[in-house]
């Protein structure tokens, strides 16, 4: 059995070998298929696993708005791209008929993120924006491939606090925010493969959202024929 590292059949040319043209060719399109394949194996399992669990939480993001909550979202690096995404999706939603929902991204506040970092620690940068905007009923998503970002983990032990709804994107086995206690719907990507588990992270909350929505419908059209608005 060889004992050649699987990267290096691969990537041969990382490892200080060469490739003619045409073999490079060959090799890099067998990287697209192999990449496309597990990304599609990953999310498979992903919604297969956490099928339900994703209902409930969309379940209760529903009871959130259905009670005039917010949602907020926050993470680091790619995940705070997630969190800006999961705002604006909620907030500008482009499907025709489904109305705009409050959510705040607490990425977007750089004067408060470097100040709090600054002074305090960066650790602290997002339960601050909880501790100031946030309130009983709300909601708070947090992003991470890790599941250990201290930044999240400080703000979702805030939230608890607060009795604050937290919600968790995660991969691997889903790390701290798992095992902690401090999230109340912890989705987790089973793969240690970070680009995976941000592919699987924007359809889960482009699911949520989808759910979140069709699960108002019913109340809107409630309230409608009460003559209520909201």
């Amino acid at each position: 059995m060889s004992s050649q590292n699987p990267l290096e059949a691969l990537y041969p040319f990382l490892y200080g070998a060469s490739l003619p043209s045409r073999d490079l060719d060959a090799a890099l399109l067998n990287s697209v298929t192999e990449k496309a394949k597990d990304s599609r194996a990953t999310s498979e399992r992903f919604f297969e696993e956490q099928g339900a669990a994703i209902v409930a939480a969309a379940r209760a993001l529903a009871e959130i708005y259905r009670h005039g909550g917010r949602l907020f979202a926050m993470g680091n690096g790619g995940s705070s791209c997630d969190a800006a995404h999961i705002a604006v999706e909620f907030v500008h939603p482009i499907t025709a008929g489904r109305p705009a929902l409050a959510a705040v991204n607490l990425v977007a506040d750089i004067a408060t993120i470097s100040a709090v970092g600054n002074d305090v620690g960066f650790d602290q940068a997002f339960a601050r924006q909880v501790i100031a905007q946030g309130r009983p009923g709300d909601g708070l998503m947090g992003v991470s491939t890790s599941g250990n970002s201290g930044n999240l983990l400080a703000a979702f032990a805030v939230a608890k606090d607060m009795r604050i709804t937290t919600f968790g994107l995660a991969g691997g086995d889903g790390g701290k925010m798992k095992s902690s206690g401090l999230v109340d719907y912890c989705l987790v990507v089973p793969s240690a493969s970070i680009h995976r588990v941000q592919e699987c992270h924007v359809a889960c909350y482009h699911i949520l959202w989808d759910l979140t929505h069709t699960l108002l419908a019913g109340h809107r059209g409630s309230a409608a024929r009460e003559g209520i608005t909201e």
